[in-house]
């Protein structure tokens, strides 16, 4: 098999998941090089399937994880001041009923819990609601049994794309080097200790790049990572015990519809004592999740008909106003949660707390793997992950440098004014000037200075959109895109618009084109391979109205 073998890293990371990317950008902020192997794109996996809420795990008070509920209230304070772009306060109403397995006294004292534990916070702290306050904040909710709400603060990142693209660009300006679409098949060795990892890039070339200490950063593909590809060549697989036990969680989302919430609702399902959320997201309502084991390859999991009616009836049962059915659901999307292997634990009382395992237990020294952990916390994880990499290679700094200085789209002497300018500028309609805003913070005055060099970027190429074409030229020259499936799903995100921007994607493919150089073979490639990645987001043909 011929090979190309890369310079050799201090660090090399597995998965572009917003832990390896976390990762890769303290490590090489701290003096570390580093390369990041994603056989994807940036956030094309459990990342971007989440209910994107940065939240503080009230939930996790049931279980007494007192650390992680601290810990999550802490970082999300964090984001608030990092990223306040991109991840800002949202108020959530938990309503009190009748039928809920929950005592309001119980949920009462865990709201005080919850702010105690936030007690440094800059939101403002939670307060209770009678039932007449609820049916004036929310009046479509089921007033049978209803005694009252806790209205609390947490946070939601509508973008966890542009999240997880922000660190990667803070990674590569630090010195890592990306590779993406470049699949790792197996780990390297030498004798028992691992050093590094054999890959097989998008052209079919295979390359060794070797790192005096390789990251497992996989989510739910850790396991896969250790087994290895049998034909690759490469180390044997890694003895380990199962780390990963995959549960699936899936959403639906929907247009307003008749009694909707102003705010997250954070509500006890009927059915089963679960948590359900409706959530205000991008102008629609993201509705979930689900939790159910899943034990095929992560990249297979879709919404099935049965939690589509799960949540449907959750909702109606919440809204009775609402009366929504399978025909009112835009479009689905399901994830694999990278929680602990615990074969007798029920999925939703998993730890959600990560892990970061040395392999040296397993006579593997050189290699570490990452379990569990949560979009929230990913810094916090990332800074254990170096911390451990700094103490066994004995090299870079002891502490993480940009813990609390801006994402590169919050970087403004005053965002404020920043915004203001932004939004009054003549190159751009209002509209395209807001999202631009939106999405890319700070950075849009980049995609603006494209507008500038060549006017007709401004163009836009979408009739449902405000989307511009400088947008397009700026994800792959600047932000890492590579397909057009990283660009509209992972860049400027049209993907999740109720049409999937596909009355612009012949116009959009022209433009990259013209960028890239593709000919005609790889731009009607580059098509199908979006058009097959819809797939995510199906909604099966069979589901069923609620009852």
């Amino acid at each position: 098999m011929d090979k190309v073998d890369h310079p050799a890293f201090d660090i090399v990371i597995i998965g572009a998941g917003i832990n390896g990317l976390g990762i890769a950008r303290d490590a090489a902020e701290r003096g570390l090089s580093v390369a990041l192997v994603e056989q994807e794109d940036v956030c094309a996996g459990v990342s971007a399937w989440s209910g994107r809420l940065v939240h503080g795990g009230l939930r996790y008070l049931e279980r007494g994880d007192i650390r992680l509920v601290r810990e999550s209230l802490r970082e999300r304070e964090l984001l608030f001041k990092v990223a306040p772009h991109l991840v800002k306060p949202v108020r959530l109403i938990m309503p009190f009923y009748a039928r809920n397995t929950r005592p309001s006294w119980m949920i009462r004292l865990g709201m005080l819990a919850y702010d105690v534990l936030s007690v440094d916070k800059s939101v403002a702290w939670h307060r209770v609601l009678s039932a007449s306050g609820v049916r004036e904040r929310f009046r479509g909710a089921a007033r049978d049994g209803l005694s009252g709400a806790a209205l609390f603060t947490d946070g939601q990142v509508e973008y966890a794309e542009r999240l997880c693209v922000e660190l990667a660009v803070a990674a590569v300006d630090a010195g890592a080097r990306l590779f993406l679409h470049t699949r790792a098949i197996g780990l390297l060795g030498s004798g028992k200790r691992v050093t590094g990892v054999r890959v097989q890039h998008a052209d079919g070339s295979v390359a060794d790049i070797h790192g005096r200490l390789t990251i497992n950063a996989g989510g739910p593909w850790v396991d896969a990572v250790l087994r290895g590809d049998e034909a690759s060549s490469a180390l044997p697989g890694i003895p380990a015990p199962r780390l990963i036990g995959g549960a699936k969680g899936s959403h639906i989302i929907v247009d307003p519809f008749p009694g909707a919430p102003s705010d997250v609702v954070y509500y006890e399902s009927q059915t089963d004592g679960r948590l359900v959320l409706v959530i205000p997201w991008m102008g629609r309502y993201l509705i979930g999740c689900t939790d159910t084991k899943f034990d095929l390859d992560p990249d297979e999991a879709r919404a099935e008909t049965d939690e589509i009616e799960y949540l449907l009836t959750e909702t109606n049962a919440l809204v009775p106003g609402a009366n929504l059915t399978a025909d009112d659901v835009l479009y689905t999307y399901s994830g694999v949660r990278p929680l602990p292997y615990a074969p007798d634990v029920p999925e939703w009382k998993v730890p959600r707390s990560h892990i970061v395992r040395d392999h040296a237990k397993d006579g593997h020294p050189g290699l570490l793997s990452i379990v569990g952990g949560k979009l929230t916390t990913y810094r916090q994880l990332a800074e254990d992950a170096t911390d451990a990499a700094v103490k066994r290679l004995r090299a870079g700094l002891k502490r993480p440098v940009s813990k609390h200085q801006p994402f590169p789209g919050a970087r403004a002497a005053d965002l404020g004014a920043f915004e203001k300018a932004l939004l009054s500028t003549n190159l751009v309609e209002r509209d395209t000037a807001e999202r631009l805003w939106a999405l890319y913070g700070t950075r849009a005055e980049r995609v603006l200075d494209l507008v500038r060099e060549r006017p007709t970027l401004a163009e836009r190429f979408d009739p449902e959109s405000p989307a511009i074409a400088a947008e397009l030229v700026f994800a792959m020259r600047i932000e890492f895109a590579e397909t057009f499936t990283d660009v509209f799903a992972r860049r400027l995100l049209l993907a999740f618009e109720p049409k999937h921007g596909v009355r612009g994607v012949e116009r959009a493919a022209d433009i990259l084109a013209d960028e890239r150089g593709w000919d005609a073979d790889r731009r009607g490639a580059e098509i199908a391979g979006y058009r097959r990645w819809l797939d995510h987001l199906r909604v099966p043909v069979r589901a069923a109205q609620p009852a």
